[in-house]
């Protein structure tokens, strides 16, 4: 079946009861079982550990990422909090993207650090510079590509050959371009994660996170770890992601293409010191995107000439463009990375990576492109 196919019908079937062609919300935590020597013969005994609502989605993104298993999770930082779990221990050693979501630099630097994992964040445009951060106690390399929010891209297949060569599980963060435009394990990693609130979901209704596996042996790793932990999905969000997920590919179309023009209009701009988007030839690794990925996805930054000051002017006066954390949804949502959703990571570690104090993130939504680009063009004029 084709991507598109697979969106709407994967993992579902109508209910074997009534006939609904919607997966029923299970809204249950037990099971009751036909007798003890047929303990799990329905396949459920409490929701923690499985639940039919969560279990048709994690079949679903399953088939799209095209791995065996998935397992989903009540954030997109439990995702990553349990795929750490799951393969580090005491002493171990992880190599992470130098430039990543803040909340996974808080739970390395500040949380997991704590019990004796150490961590590496390795410039993944540069493959060199992983290989020479792998350590002999190197279990895990964590690659967050397109990174949020400089979108510096990485090579997935080198950092697999480096991850291979060390005998270390390598994870991707796939959440800004999802399965639909870049495909991991085509590209030798072993997990591919999401904060499913972002694309998988699309309209700012839910929170939640999944990680899916290239082989039943990682599988039922992270699967364990969800299990002890409890950090998992409720049947809810996962019915409302079942249906977002329905409508991901022609989301992500439209959405890139709005990205494009607004890259295009800002890159031309009087009042713009820089743009970065993977769609554009001035972009650092736009040949490197254009050649592992099939889209360019919906996320883009710019600055203002003025820096900071002029800047926060525009976020504080920008019509259309809601002034928000998260990304991905149908709305357009203007962030900034410094006092949002980077805020702590150390400001001398931000700018080492290049997240400047003046950094405008864009999440381009569904809204006719004009009015998104009238908008931006009437801020600018006031700064």
């Amino acid at each position: 079946m084709g991507f598109r196919t697979k969106q709407i019908h994967a993992g579902v079937t109508p209910d074997p009861v009534t006939g609904s062609i919607l997966t029923p919300i299970y809204q249950t935590t037990t099971y009751v079982q036909p007798s003890v020597d047929d303990y799990l013969s329905k396949g459920f005994s409490y929701s923690r550990s499985g639940n039919p609502t969560v279990q048709a989605l994690e079949a679903k993104l399953t088939e799209l990422e095209g791995g065996v298993a998935c397992a989903t999770f009540g954030t997109g930082m439990s995702a990553i909090h349990a795929t750490m779990l799951a393969f580090l221990s005491a002493g171990d050693h992880a190599i992470v993207s130098d430039v990543a979501y803040g909340g996974t630099y808080r739970l390395c630097t500040k949380v997991l650090s704590r019990f004796g994992i150490d961590f590496t964040f390795a410039d993944g445009s540069n493959p060199e510079d992983v290989a020479a951060s792998v350590r002999d106690n190197t279990k895990l390399i964590l690659t967050e590509t397109p990174a949020n929010p400089t979108m510096k891209c990485s090579d997935i297949a080198a950092i697999s050959a480096v991850a291979k060569k060390a005998g270390a599980v390598h994870a991707v963060d796939n959440t800004f371009l999802t399965p639909y435009y870049q495909r991991p394990f085509e590209l030798g990693a072993d997990l591919s994660i999401h904060s499913t609130t972002k694309y998988m979901d699309g309209h700012n209704a839910t929170v939640g996170g999944a990680v899916i596996s290239k082989t039943q042996a990682h599988a039922d790793q992270v699967r364990f770890i969800m299990n002890s932990t409890g950090s998992i999905m409720s049947p809810l969000v996962a019915w409302l992601t079942l249906q977002g997920c329905k409508t991901l590919s022609v989301r992500m179309d439209q959405q890139s293409a709005n990205a494009m023009a607004i890259a295009e209009f800002l890159e031309n701009h009087a009042k713009v010191e820089q743009v970065r988007y993977p769609g554009l030839k001035s972009f650092p690794q736009h040949e490197l995107s254009s050649r592992q990925a099939t889209g360019f996805g919906a996320m883009l930054w710019f600055e203002v000439k003025g820096g900071l000051p002029a800047g926060k002017k525009l976020m504080d006066n920008v019509e259309l463009w809601s002034l928000a954390e998260n990304l991905g949804s149908v709305e357009s949502l203007i962030t900034h990375p410094v006092t949002m959703t980077h805020a702590d990571v150390e400001e001398a570690e931000r700018k080492r990576v290049g997240i400047i104090d003046g950094l405008v993130r864009l999440s381009v939504g569904l809204e006719d492109v004009e009015d998104l680009i009238e908008a931006l063009d009437q801020a600018l004029a006031q700064v």
